[in-house]
Order: structure tokens, then C-alpha cells, then sequence
């Protein structure tokens, strides 16, 4: 059964509309800014941006890419997550993502390394790719591809699977695993719970298509490395994948867990019953979000030992 708790946190996120004296949720189209939505996204990450104690933050470079190291005391130093931020590919930054992706490491008990890669609309489909390429050869220099688990939220879960697409395309060693919460997997936006579930969104309505547009440009939308659904995943690394019922991207996430388990793939797919969108990133906040997230930790210690 559902806790109270996690109810009421998804509730409160879902309809924070009402408390910002609107009557209905934002509608999202070609004529929204970007920019003023990058800024509510850096208010909001803002009133959650509280680094554990211990975690150290460093800045660098990976593959030229502005990047940030995120190293919990105890982490081992020859273990790496490179962990993709989402954010629709048109906002999201190691900054903004400082305090999420910080527990996140502190929680694993791993160094996490973010990057910058470009956004869209200014730079639209592959400079994600292409950055996300170049961070994981830069972290390749120094870690052993086995050492390396890739993982990432929502865009960034879908951006981190066509990573892997990236990787193999290039003849690289895979990393050990990937761990995918809430991807986005389908820039065609063509699943049904695009519309069924669209009432229930904690993301602006029509966002997704939006977003889309703004990527894709006039670039094949079923390319894998864009839209990673539509790619054969042999011969890639164990997957997590968690997405939740209540988000718009659930469908998202089953079909490409189910078509990789297809593929041979070793896949543990979780579906939040009752859950908003990256729920797992709410943790400790309710039961269902620890427990997510104690899972995602077993499997990181599984496979990066």
C-alpha cells in the first residue's frame, strides 16, 4: 500500500501551481521561454541544493567539458559514477544539479562526476551526445571502464542509455552498469502516456513536446542516440531502470527495459506504483523514495564492488 506520506509529498509537488496563486498548472509551448523556465528550475534546485557533510565538491574539466567531481569521504578513489542531469535538454547544470547529485554519491558511497553539456535550443541534437561521448573518453584516461557506472535522471536517464548507444557506435569499452530513473527514451513523444497521463504530470503540460522540438530540430527523431527506445541494446551492461506510474515518461522506461531484457540485456525494471516523476531523488523524504533508493545502492555495490 501506498504510504500517507509519499502521497502527500506527491500531492503538494504535483499541484504547487495552487501556491503559486494559479489556478492550473503551466502550459508549455514553441513561444514559452526557456530561459525564464531555466530560472525557475535554478530557484527551485536552489531550495534543495544542501550538500551532505563530508561531500566534497570539486571543479574540472573531462574530455574539455566543464565538469564537477562530487566525492563523498569514504568513496574509493579508483570508483566513479558519471552521473547525466536532466532537465529536458534545455536547462539543467552541475550547479543546479549540486545538492541532488550529491546525495545521490553520498548515498552510494561513490565519487560522482557532472558535466555541462550543451543545451538546447541554442544547441540543439547531438551537441548532448556529443558532449556526454567526450566526458566518458576524458573519464576513460583515468578509470577503468569497469570502475565507471553510468547513471542519470529523466532527460538525463534517457541521454545516459543513448550514451551507452554512443559508446558502442565508437568501438568503447561498456561501462560496468547504468542505472536510468524516470528516462526519457522516445522523442517521438508517440507513447500513450503522453496524453493519459498528462493530467497527472508534475512537468509543465506539453512540456515534453516542447522539449522535443527544441532537441531534435529536424534530425531523425528514432535515431538511438536520440531517442534510445528505438535502438537494439545487445551487448550492453546491466540496467536499472525505475520510472513511475504517474509520469508522463512511464511508458517511456517500461518499453525500452522490456525491449532490452528482449536483447539479453540483464535488466531489473521498477515500477513506482503511485509515483511522480524521478521519485527515487526524493528520498528520504518518504518509504517508497528510501527504498528506491536503497535498491539503486545495492546495485551500485554489485556491480562497482
Amino acid at each position: 500500500m501506498q504510504s500517507l506520506k509519499s502521497r502527500l509529498v506527491n500531492a503538494l509537488i504535483r499541484n504547487r501551481h495552487y501556491f503559486q496563486g494559479k489556478l492550473r498548472r503551466d502550459v508549455f509551448t514553441m513561444d514559452s521561454s526557456i530561459q525564464a523556465f531555466r530560472d525557475d528550475c535554478e530557484k527551485a534546485a536552489a531550495r534543495m541544493s544542501r550538500i551532505p557533510p563530508g561531500v566534497q565538491v570539486g571543479p574540472t574539466t573531462m574530455g574539455g567539458i566543464a565538469a564537477e567531481w562530487l566525492r563523498p569521504a569514504a568513496a574509493p578513489g579508483n570508483k566513479a559514477i558519471l552521473y547525466v542531469h536532466g532537465g529536458g535538454y534545455v536547462s539543467g547544470s552541475c550547479a543546479d544539479h549540486r545538492g541532488f547529485v550529491s546525495a545521490f554519491a553520498n548515498r552510494l558511497g561513490y565519487a560522482a562526476l557532472t558535466y555541462d553539456y550543451r543545451l538546447a535550443p541554442e544547441h540543439p541534437y547531438p551537441a548532448a551526445v556529443e558532449d556526454s561521448i567526450a566526458a566518458y573518453r576524458g573519464l576513460l584516461v583515468t578509470h577503468r571502464p569497469g570502475d565507471i557506472l553510468v547513471a542519470g535522471e529523466s532527460a538525463g536517464g534517457g541521454l545516459a542509455l543513448a550514451l551507452l548507444f554512443a559508446i558502442r557506435k565508437y568501438a568503447l569499452p561498456m561501462p560496468c552498469a547504468a542505472v536510468a530513473i524516470s528516462p526519457w527514451t522516445d522523442l517521438t513523444c508517440s507513447s500513450a502516456g503522453y496524453s493519459t497521463r498528462n493530467e497527472r504530470s508534475v512537468a509543465p503540460k506539453d512540456s515534453w513536446v516542447v522539449f522535443a522540438n527544441h532537441y531534435a530540430g529536424g534530425a531523425d527523431r528514432r535515431d538511438p542516440l536520440m531517442s534510445p527506445l528505438f535502438g537494439n541494446q545487445r551487448g550492453f551492461p546491466p540496467l536499472l531502470i525505475n520510472s513511475a506510474k504517474d509520469d508522463e515518461l512511464y511508458d517511456d522506461g517500461e518499453k525500452f527495459a522490456r525491449r532490452a531484457r528482449e536483447a539479453g540485456v540483464d535488466v531489473v525494471f521498477r515500477p513506482g506504483v503511485g509515483m511522480i516523476h524521478c521519485y527515487p531523488l526524493l528520498s528520504p523524504m518518504f518509504r517508497e523514495a528510501a527504498l528506491a533508493m536503497d535498491e539503486i545502492s545495492c546495485f551500485a555495490s554489485k556491480h562497482l564492488g
